[in-house]
């Protein structure tokens, strides 16, 4: 067998004959060790426990450095001292029946849990890491040079920087209870998710057996300001921004969306509340271009700006639409999840304008006591097409809706403008 070892494939298509999962999981446990350890491993096939490896969409990079030989395909992390740097959890959401389906509550704590089984080898890796970091943004600069934010000395420093805990989470799917939030079959899932993916996993429609799916896509990150405890304590108030990532404008500032403005809003809300005694928080989640990409992203802004009219509020869904096939693919049922593992049971001052975010976090039995949507003076001049269209479209606004006349009135820079 070793001779063979680099050019013999083995399908792990279907189960062994007399060979049951070694680690069963069973999602749902309070206790951890009863629910098992989640084991994606490449390196011990008969150890797996789950579809899918570690690592989200990065196990694609993994398998290019093993293919050029710069990583030993038999390499385990080595988890001394990468434990969380503050303690989330437990949480009764972490057990409750549906609360919790596309994260592992338990990822943050792995290597503890389950030394005993990393010791003997076994591959289980964390899902969550947590840890500390400041934040030095222009806008929060500015934000104290205007009195809107005030030095603490603790979360806002003398030099204007901002302490954060932040915790970068993979995503971990538990097929039936996806399947059950979404309202399908299981089978139904696991056939669509593997044609849909062009039968990268064969397992899904092969391995009943596996109930675990580590997805190749990407993760949420969170940023806590203030007491993490604040979190889930109700006694204490909570500020919330949940953000789906937009690359052009968070990270190079495009002035044809809102996303960095109502982002830096939701960090300075998030400030604010902290400083009162309470906590701030900020969801990351790597869906960018609305779930679509940002080469649909980019082909729709094409044909926003092309199309007969120019780039008007009124055709703006539509052009989505016509381009991807649907308006929207984010699909804000997953989302809740994370804030279940926070533990949190309310929210006081939700920043977003998204009706879609906020049925799913108060179907999911999270209160939310006030919605902040944008202020006027953080629109960007060729973002107010997506503003108005948004307005029009039933989202959230302390303003009255346009007209379907003041639609068409508001159109954006043509491309020759740029």
């Amino acid at each position: 067998m070793s001779s063979n070892r680099s050019t013999h494939i083995r399908l792990t298509s279907h189960p062994g004959a007399q060979a049951p999962v070694r680690f069963p999981v069973r999602w749902g446990e309070a206790d951890p060790r009863k629910r098992g350890a989640i084991v994606g491993t490449v390196v011990n096939p008969a150890d797996r426990n789950a579809i899918g490896t570690h690592g989200g969409s990065y196990s694609l990079y993994r398998a290019l450095a093993v293919s050029s030989g710069a990583l030993n395909p038999i390499q385990r992390p080595d988890l001394r001292n990468t434990a969380p740097v503050i303690e989330i959890g437990p949480h009764p959401q972490w057990s409750a029946p549906g609360k919790i389906v596309s994260l592992d509550p338990f990822g943050h704590k792995a290597q503890d849990i389950f030394a005993d089984l990393i010791a003997e080898g076994v591959d289980v890796r964390p899902s969550i890491a947590i840890t500390k970091a400041r934040l030095t943004m222009a806008e929060l600069h500015e934000a104290i040079r205007l009195k809107r934010l005030a030095i603490d000395g603790e979360i806002v420093r003398e030099n204007g920087d901002v302490s954060v805990v932040k915790a970068a989470i993979d995503p971990v799917w538990h097929l039936p209870g996806i399947a059950a939030r979404f309202g399908v079959s299981e089978d139904q899932l696991r056939r669509t998710l593997f044609e849909q993916t062009g039968g990268m996993y064969p397992e899904l429609v092969t391995r009943p057996d596996l109930s675990v799916f580590l997805p190749p896509i990407g993760g949420i990150t969170i940023y806590v300001f203030g007491d993490p405890a604040a979190l889930s304590d109700p006694k204490r108030t909570l500020a919330c921004r949940v953000h789906d990532e937009c690359n052009g404008s968070d990270v190079f500032g495009s002035d044809i969306c809102t996303c960095r403005p109502y982002l830096i809003q939701g960090i300075e809300e998030s400030i604010k509340e902290a400083q009162k005694g309470g906590a701030g928080l900020v969801v990351y989640n790597r869906k960018e271009g609305r779930a679509l990409g940002e080469v649909t992203k980019f082909l729709v802004y094409n044909a926003r700006k092309r199309q007969e009219g120019g780039d008007q509020a009124a055709t703006y869904f539509e052009r989505t639409e016509c381009v991807a096939g649907v308006q929207d693919a984010r699909f804000q049922e997953l989302m809740p999840d994370i804030l279940h593992w926070l533990g949190i049971t309310r929210i006081d001052r939700f920043i977003s304008m998204s009706d879609m975010k906020h049925d799913a976090i108060t179907r999911s039995g999270i209160e939310i006591v006030e919605r902040v949507p944008i202020p006027d003076d953080l629109i960007p001049p060729d973002a107010r097409v997506e503003i108005d269209a948004k307005k029009a479209h039933g989202y959230f606004s302390a303003t009255p809706a346009p007209t379907v006349e003041d639609l068409t009135k508001t159109v954006g820079r043509p491309l020759e403008k740029y």
